[in-house]
C-alpha cells in the first residue's frame, strides 16, 4: 500500500506519519483515502497467480495493510498487526509467546478486562501468572521465576495511573530471557514509544484514543523483532480475529488527527486535574501530569505529555462516587475511553468488576475520567456540580 512519497523516514514528525503512512493515493482513482475493501476473496491469475499477494481476507486485506503499515510507522516498530478488539490481540500474543508451564508477571492494578484473560482463560491451560507493582523495579524481580516468559506492564496503568518505568523494566527482562509487552493504549503511540525505550512488543486497544470517535472496536500489536512478527502474523491468521475492512478505515481515519486531539485531551486533563486536587469533597487525585504523582518524573521522561485519563477518590466512600458519576451531564457515564467526548465511570463497579476480590481489586471510592476535547471550562463546571458545589 505505500510508495516511495509514502514511507516516513526518521527526519518526518508524529504528525506526518500518521497523516501518510499506508496512506498511498488509490492508483485506479487518485482517491487520496485508501479504499474499504470490503471483500473476502480474490480473483487469482491462475493458480497461486496472486496480485499483491492477497488471496483470502483473514489472510491479508488491502484496507487492514494500510492500517498495519501505518501503526508500524508510528510506534518504531518493523511489524504491525490490526485485530478485532484490543483482547483479541492480547490473546494472539499470549498464545504465540507461551505455552503450557510459563510463567507471566502482571501488573497490580491491570486493566479488568486482561486480568479477566490471564485469570478465568490463559490460566486453564497450564500458564501461570504472578502480581506485581511494576512500578516498583524490586517487586518486578521478585514476583520472577525460571519459567517467566513475559513482563507485562500498563503505563500509564488502568486506572490508577500507575508509571512504570519502561527502560529499567527492559533491562530486568532481558537479563531473565523474557518478553517485555507494553500496553501502549493509555499514552497512545504519540505520548510515548515503548519499543524505543526497549520494549518487544506494544499492544493497543485501537478502540481507543487511536480510533478516537466512539465508533469502532479494534487492537493492535507492534513489534520490533522482524522474527516476532512473522510469528504473530502467522498466529493472527491461523487463530483469525482480524479487524474487519471498514474497521481498520475507521481506525486509519482516526489517527490522522491522533496528535492534536492528544495535544487538547492532555491539556484538558491537566486543568480537571489541578481542579480536582484543591476540591474538599477529593481525597486523592491520580494524574502523571500532577508534580506529587509519585511516578511524575519517569513520566516526564518518558511520555511526551501526560495524557488524558485521571482517576480520582471521593470522600464519603463508595456510594459518594456512585453518585457523582449518575449526577455528572457532560462527562457521559459509560464504560470505554479515549473518544472526543468525556466520560465517567466507577471502575470497581464497572470495567474493573472482574478484578473484584483480588490483588487486582480496586478502592470502591474510585472515579475513572476519560477527559475528552469539549471546552475546558465546561467540562470543570460539570464536575464541579457533579461533586455538589
Amino acid at each position: 500500500m505505500s510508495d516511495e512519497h509514502n514511507t516516513p523516514d526518521a527526519v518526518r514528525g508524529f504528525e506526518t506519519v500518521a497523516i501518510h503512512a499506508g496512506n498511498t493515493a488509490d492508483p485506479m482513482t487518485g482517491a487520496v483515502v485508501p479504499p474499504i475493501y470490503q471483500v473476502s476473496t480474490y480473483k487469482q491469475d491462475g493458480v497461486g497467480g496472486l496480485r499483491g499477494g492477497y488471496e483470502y481476507s483473514r489472510s491479508a486485506n488491502p484496507t487492514r495493510s494500510a492500517l498495519e503499515e501505518n501503526l508500524a510507522a508510528l510506534e518504531g516498530g518493523t511489524r504491525g498487526l490490526a485485530f478485532a478488539s484490543g483482547l483479541a490481540a492480547e490473546d494472539c500474543l499470549l498464545r504465540t509467546l507461551l505455552a503450557p508451564g510459563d510463567h507471566v508477571v502482571i501488573p497490580d492494578d491491570a486493566y479488568g478486562g486482561t486480568f479477566r484473560l490471564f485469570a478465568k482463560v490463559v490460566s486453564r491451560w497450564g500458564v501461570e501468572f504472578s502480581v506485581a507493582d511494576t512500578s516498583d523495579i524490586a517487586s518486578v524481580r521478585a514476583a520472577l521465576t525460571d519459567r517467566t516468559k513475559v513482563i507485562w506492564v500498563e503505563t500509564p496503568s488502568n486506572p490508577l495511573l500507575g508509571i512504570t518505568d519502561i527502560a529499567a523494566l527492559a533491562g530486568v527482562a532481558r537479563a531473565a530471557g523474557a518478553k517485555l509487552v507494553v500496553d501502549n493504549t493509555f499514552a497512545s503511540p504519540y505520548l510515548q514509544q515503548p519499543l524505543a525505550l526497549g520494549a518487544d512488543v506494544v499492544v493497543h486497544s485501537t478502540t481507543k484514543y487511536m480510533g478516537g470517535h466512539s465508533d469502532v472496536v479494534g487492537g493492535a500489536l507492534v513489534t520490533g523483532d522482524a522474527a516476532l512478527g512473522e510469528e504473530l502474523a502467522y498466529h493472527q491468521n491461523a487463530m483469525g480475529a482480524v479487524a474487519g475492512p471498514f474497521d481498520a478505515w475507521l481506525v486509519l481515519r482516526g489517527i490522522k488527527t491522533l496528535a492534536v486531539r492528544m495535544d487538547r485531551h492532555s491539556e484538558n486533563a491537566t486543568r480537571i486535574a489541578e481542579m480536582l486536587t484543591r476540591h474538599p469533597r477529593v481525597s486523592q487525585v491520580l494524574y502523571p501530569g500532577l508534580p506529587e504523582h509519585p511516578g511524575h518524573e519517569i513520566a516526564a521522561k518518558q511520555m511526551r505529555a501526560f495524557g488524558g485519563m485521571v482517576s480520582f477518590r471521593v470522600e464519603g466512600g463508595e456510594q459518594a462516587a456512585v453518585d457523582v458519576c449518575d449526577k455528572a451531564k457532560l462527562f457521559t457515564l459509560g464504560e470505554s475511553l479515549g473518544g472526543v467526548e468525556s466520560l465517567i465511570e466507577h471502575p470497581g463497579r464497572m470495567t474493573h468488576a472482574s478484578a473484584a476480590g483480588s490483588a487486582l481489586e480496586v478502592p470502591a471510592d474510585l472515579v475513572r475520567l476519560s477527559v475528552g476535547i469539549e471546552a475546558a471550562d465546561d467540562l470543570l463546571a460539570d464536575l464541579r456540580q457533579a461533586l455538589g458545589d
